[in-house]
């Protein structure tokens, strides 16, 4: 089975398809087995282990998590890989491809079906304009996890793993943290994929939490305080939740819950920290 970690081999298996990349999927294959093989020891895949793997592409990294897992599903959205696909996993026979556009999946039945519903292990070298959609798909379905180590744009990698008053600080960093301790295993630069992305990468594993980190009545209402918090940076915590069209909340119930929780009446959301959120939404939720 030729390794298409190797740029050679990768560039005769597209031409003998005559496949062409499509920019609405985002497609950038790797050519790097430094990097297959980091990405292998960041979600310690071993032979317990079933596998979800996102795009798949050609086969590049399917190919080396079916050498080290018990069982991989790869779903791929573009039905032009599926003939490639067949060909470069033909030599394994613990992998299953499907032909589908992943957050359209019935993933826990899935899960259920194919590994008891056990928790999984998630691998992905994902489309950078569906990362963030994708990642929290898999998070607020509750789908069982151990991990999920994906290939993202190194600055939404930096994103996840951001501490309150620091400018990549956000909402998507609050929302990973809540749910999974992220850990940036690689920086991968551009000259190892093909095409070339114009953005450096990172893989970044995520940890998920076995029992929350934190309890909070209300996860929903959390995120709501957290969404509008950040969609206006520059205004303090009370004005952007007062504005905010997602809650119905008066000025004087926010202000009384800001107090309470031990911040000044001027606090911004980007000081904020995930238990002080919390905080927040359990105040402010038997208000509802």
């Amino acid at each position: 089975m030729a390794d298409l970690g190797n740029p050679k081999n990768t560039i005769e298996i597209l031409n003998k398809y005559k496949f062409v990349f499509q920019k609405k999927f985002g497609q950038n294959f790797l050519i790097d087995t430094h990097v297959l093989d980091k990405i292998i020891h960041a979600a310690d895949i071993t032979k317990d282990d079933f596998v979800l793997e996102i795009g798949p592409g050609i086969g590049t990294l399917t190919q080396y998590l079916c050498e080290h897992a018990r069982e991989v599903v790869a779903v791929e959205i573009d039905r032009m890989l599926i003939p490639i696909l067949s060909e470069t996993l033909s030599g394994y026979s613990n992998v299953t491809v499907i032909n589908e556009d992943i957050l359209k999946i019935d993933l826990n039945t899935l899960v259920q079906e194919r590994n008891g519903g056990r928790p999984i292990k998630v691998v992905a070298n994902l489309p950078y304009y569906i990362t963030t959609p994708i990642i929290m798909e898999l998070f607020e379905r509750h789908i069982p996890l151990i991990n999920v180590t994906v290939m993202v744009q190194k600055e939404v990698a930096d994103r996840m793993q951001a501490v309150p008053g620091t400018k990549d600080y956000g909402a998507l960093s609050l929302a990973v943290q809540y749910y999974a301790e992220p850990y940036i295993a690689a920086n991968v630069p551009p000259n190892c994929f093909m095409p070339r992305p114009n953005v450096g990468s990172a893989v970044i594993r995520l940890t998920l939490y076995q029992n929350p980190r934190i309890t909070v009545k209300d996860e929903a209402l959390m995120f709501r305080l957290i969404r509008a918090s950040f969609n206006q940076r520059r205004k303090t915590l009370l004005n952007g939740l007062n504005n905010s069209k997602e809650l119905n909340f008066t000025k004087e119930e926010i202000l009384n819950a800001i107090r309470e929780e031990g911040l000044s009446d001027n606090v911004r959301g980007e000081t904020l920290t995930l238990e002080q959120f919390a905080g927040l939404a359990n105040r402010l939720s038997p208000n509802r």
